[in-house]
Formats: C-alpha cells, structure tokens, sequence
C-alpha cells in the first residue's frame, strides 16, 4: 500500500502516548514532538489556527507523520529527547543542545559516592534513570541523605592511603552527616550495607522509607510545624509518582537492533528499533507482502538483512522473538524476562499498532479491498466453496418460556444489513422448545424467499449447538436446499462450530477476523431477538388486565393508551378525565373496575 495522505493518516493515529515525528517531501525529519494522546496532539496542528509563526510554516511543510507507541508519558519524553538528541529537526530548539536528562550516579569505588550528573560513563559506575523532573532527583537525594550517612568528599579512599592516615574528617563529620571513613571511623561492610538499601530505593522498593516520612510527617502536623509538614509532604507525593526503570533508556544495554513481527494472510509487518548506548533512536516498522505463503521466520530474516543495510547499522548483536539464520558474525539474543523482553515487547507493540492503522487505512480508501480480503479468509477459514457475500444468522427467544420469538440478522460483505433483519413470531409451537422453532423459522424464512424469488444466502449460522443445527437441516432439505446452502452451529461456550454430518467441531484461531465476524453476527442476532421479546412481553403486560375489563374492547384499551401513555396512569385517573378520552359509559366501566378492586 502506498503512504497515504496525512488526512487519512490523522484519522486512524492511535489513542495512545508517544512520539510523533514530522518528515517534510524530501523525507527528512523536521520536528519530534511527544505526546499523551497521539491523536489529539497530532491532530491539534491541523485543526487549530496557530498564533506562532513558525508553527504555521512547521505546518505547510509536513508531508508524511511517523510515530512510535510508548507505554507512558514519561517514556514518551525521553524518546523524545533521544531522537531530537540524534536527528537534530530543524524546528526543534529545546532539546538540541548538549544537556540531557538527569541520572543517579553510584559510583564504582571504595565507599561509594551517590551524586546526580548529566553524563553517563562506561566505568563499571551504577546508573539509575534517567529522570525527567529535577525535582524528582533532588527529593531521592534528600531523603537518602537523610536516611543514611554518606561521604561527598572526592577522596580516593583506597585502603593503604586510609591507613596511612592521609586524610582528616571534615566538617561533614561533626555535622553528623559522615561517618568518617576517610580516618577509618566507619567500616566498608556498614557502609556498603547502606548503599545495597539505597540501591533498592533507587529501584523503587522505598515502602519503609516512605513510612518513615510520613511519620515524620504527622509528628511535625502534632507540633503545630505546618511548614516543614507541608515539605515532607511533597517529598512524600514525588516518591509516590516516582516511576522507577524506563524502557526507552537504559545504561544497560548497549549498541543493538531489536526487531519483532506480527503477520495476517498477506502480509507481514516487522517493526525494528535502534539501540544507541541504552537509548533508542530510531524505529521503523516495514510492510511486506507475502508472496509464496512464507513463514514469519522467512520474513523476518529477509526483513533484518534489507532494514540493516538500508539504515546502516553495524550493531553486533540483534534481540529477536525467535531463532534466526544470520551468520556466524551477527550474535541473536530471544530475551524471555527483564529490561530485554521490554523491548522487545515495545517492539511488537509497535508492529501490532502499525497494522491496525494500516487496516483502517486501507478501509477508508480501498474499502472494497477490505471486504474482498474479508470474504476470501472466510471461505478459507470456514471451509466454504464460494465467498460468504451474504450471511444469515437466527437466534431464538423464550425467557422463562413466555412468548417465544426468533431473530434473523444479515449481514452483507462482512457488514450489518440492518433494512434486512427479521423478527419472527413463533407460531406453531406450544412452550419452550428450541429445536421445533428453529425448524420453525428456518422453514418460513426460504420458503418465503423461495416464493418470492429473492437472492438466497451462501451462508446460513446456526446460534447453537448440534441440536439447533439438526433441526434447521430438517427445514432446508423440506425446502430442497440441502447442500446448496452452507450452514453451520455456532456453540456459545467455547465458541465451537458445527457443520452437518460431522461430529467433531471446528475451533478458530481466537484472534481470526472471521471468528470475530462471526460472533458478531451471533451477537447481533441475540440482541436484535431479546429486543423483541422484551417489546412483546412489555406489550402483554400493559394490555391484559385493561383487556380483562367487561365491556372494554381493543380500540378502547389503544385510546386510553395513547392518552394517558401507561395502564397505572388509566387506573388512577379521574372518572371526568376517562370521560373526556371514551366517552361516559365505557369511562365508568374502567373507572369502577379499578376503585372497586
């Protein structure tokens, strides 16, 4: 399919957070933006009227919109740094200088320092983030400094340079904020100790410490101390929104290509993303067509070779969701658990996404492409000879075994057609008995459309299980139509289809579109029959006791009816208002029925 235009693009933008990006016709990136809503964002440049210039000429030059699906906000604000860190878009100027999101950095030495910074080195060092908010640093920091002593000094606290005593404490020590491991005051087994708590914090596993400040909290509440209350109370609320692990950045995980696919009965979709020192900075989704019925590994393995060499990466090992063929220089990884599977995971969130806006697409501009595409993994799926154009289904009705009623739905080229759909009164059996009226219904529905000539369908549904089926068989070969209609039973708790003559049923792929198709038309052919039972039963109800009245026939009941709009407005109105509706003498037969009673 070719890119379609941004309108069509626009309308099926997924509700959900993450990064836009904006190519003018040259196909060069022009601005990276993020967003809560995809849809509403991005639609919000076409629909307003912008003030800002720049905005304006932004707007006149975007050709085609990209977008990668995130799981939260947050994630959406770092990939978005990421990508205007590595394209540099001409209309974004916030980002592109050389100042990045903050980390918390446990550095790898003797008493470890815990310190913010805005650079992240390969020396063994610990790195928890990155953070969006300072604030949200500041606050970690605070209370780990209040939980636990630890040095700020710079010192090389090497063993031998400790006991040689070259360093003194400083006034850190006799604030009480330090230990004094420079003099050999503290032991490296207590203070390591405190940094395996502050590791865990960091995590987010911070339960006692939040504990802790709220206690401190209310103590400072009971002592009239609102202010310094208040400040622990924002400390608290900043802890408790603290997102711990991001997906979209991560020290951990260097230089690698992630790649995932999601494939129909045409097509396949694999969606890559590039990893750049932990940080992703490109994802792309490509769409191939299946030529020979090829399977997800022949794809997906034809797909990393064409992606690989069209981006230009050299990365030296590849996450995958399965086993791959590609040479012995090229190391595969299928991670099962942990910050790999995350991304691997946002991978297929992407392709996944990628396809149902493609779907959407493609109904909006081709829809009969859609429907042909439908029909032909009908008759494939459901094992028919010819596509199922048109489709009957029929469900019946008898709550608590009172006035029994049928429904029959149709749907046209895998739609409602709702100008269509029947109600049938059940009229030649007594009491609940399914099998009889579907036979029933079944019979009068082709005999009628027999008699006057109209176009049968190639795809009669059964709702119900082998019992219904049997007897909607007995109507259609009274009919002589057996074998010339398909017609099959659909069983409501497993979703099991039955077919004439075979004793074992068919189960569908619980995702297939045709399984979907199909319990939507049992759906519908349910709610469509209740709606008519409930209308008969509600009917029955207001109408007998006024036609229990002696003298009181059917216009009268109607005329009261129409007036007064319920039974229990008839019964309790005034004998001159049933006068003015009926007339004198049947107004006091229906006046005394009810105030004698």
């Amino acid at each position: 399919m070719d890119t379609p235009t941004l309108d069509i693009q626009l309308k099926t933008l997924p509700n959900q957070p993450g990064v836009y990006q904006y190519y003018d016709k040259e196909g060069t990136i022009i601005y990276v933006g993020k967003a809560k809503n995809l849809k509403k964002r991005v639609s919000s440049y076409f629909t307003k009227t912008h003030d800002n210039g720049k905005t304006r000429v932004l707007v006149k030059k975007i050709a085609n919109i990209k977008h990668i699906v995130v799981e939260t906000e947050t994630d959406a604000l770092l990939l978005e740094n990421n990508l205007i860190k590595k394209h540099k878009p001409r209309y974004n100027v916030l980002l592109k200088d050389d100042k990045s999101y903050p980390w918390i950095c446990i550095k790898n030495e003797r008493f470890p320092r815990v310190f913010s910074t805005r650079r992240v080195f390969k020396d063994g060092s610990e790195y928890f983030g990155p953070y969006t908010s300072g604030k949200t640093v500041h606050t970690l920091l605070d209370l780990i400094r209040g939980l636990y002593s630890l040095r700020t000094c710079n010192f090389n606290l090497a063993e031998e340079k400790v006991d040689a005593g070259k360093y003194k404490v400083c006034l850190e020590y006799h604030l009480g904020n330090c230990k004094g491991a420079c003099e050999g005051l503290e032991t490296e087994v207590e203070y390591n100790k405190n940094i395996k708590a502050i590791k865990e914090i960091l995590k987010g596993n911070f339960k006692d410490s939040l504990s802790q400040f709220k206690v401190q909290m209310r103590k400072y509440a009971d002592n009239m101390e609102f202010e310094l209350a208040q400040k622990i109370k924002e400390k608290v609320e900043v802890l408790e929104n603290y997102q711990a692990k991001s997906t979209i950045v991560n020290p951990k995980i260097s230089n690698v290509d992630v790649f995932s696919i999601m494939s129909d009965e045409s097509y396949g979709y694999v969606n890559f993303l590039q990893l750049s020192y932990g940080s992703i900075i490109r994802s792309h989704t490509l769409e191939i067509k299946k030529k020979l019925d090829e399977t997800d590994k022949e794809l997906l393995e034809l797909s990393i070779t064409e992606i690989r060499q069209r981006f230009n990466s050299n990365s030296k090992e590849i996450y995958v969701p399965f086993k791959v063929d590609l040479g012995e220089n090229l190391k595969v990884t299928i991670p099962k658990l942990g910050d790999k599977k995350h991304i691997l995971d946002l991978s297929l969130r992407n392709a996944k996404y990628f396809r149902m806006e493609r779907f959407k697409q493609m109904k909006i501009v081709d829809p009969d492409r859609h429907a042909n595409r439908i029909m032909a993994q009908m008759k494939v799926d459901l094992r028919l000879s010819e596509e199922p154009r048109h489709i009957e289904c029929f469900d019946n009705s008898n709550i608590q075994g009172t006035h029994p009623v049928a429904a029959c739905v149709v749907f046209k080229n895998g739609k409602p057609s709702k100008k269509d759909y029947r109600h049938f009164n059940i009229k030649t059996v007594e009491g609940p008995d399914d099998f009889a009226s579907m036979e029933e219904v079944v019979y009068r529905r082709y005999k009628r459309l027999l008699e006057e000539g109209q176009p049968l369908p190639q795809l009669i549904i059964i709702d119900g299980g082998k019992g219904q089926l049997s007897s909607a068989l007995k109507s259609l070969e009274a009919l002589g139509l057996r074998g010339k209609i398909a017609i099959i039973g659909i069983a409501k708790r497993l979703e099991e289809l039955f077919y004439p003559d075979d004793p074992i049923p068919l189960y569908l792929d619980k995702k297939s579109e045709t399984l979907k198709i199909t319990q939507q038309l049992r759906n519908e052919a349910h709610r469509f029959g209740i709606e008519h039972h409930r209308n008969k039963r509600s009917k029955t109800a207001l109408n007998t006791e006024l036609e229990t009245i002696t003298g009181v026939g059917e216009k009268t009941v109607v005329e009261l009816l129409r007036h007064f709009k319920s039974a229990k407005r008839v019964a309790n109105a005034k004998l001159d208002e049933l006068e003015a509706v009926v007339g004198v003498s049947r107004a006091e037969k229906v006046y005394n029925y009810y105030h004698e009673k």
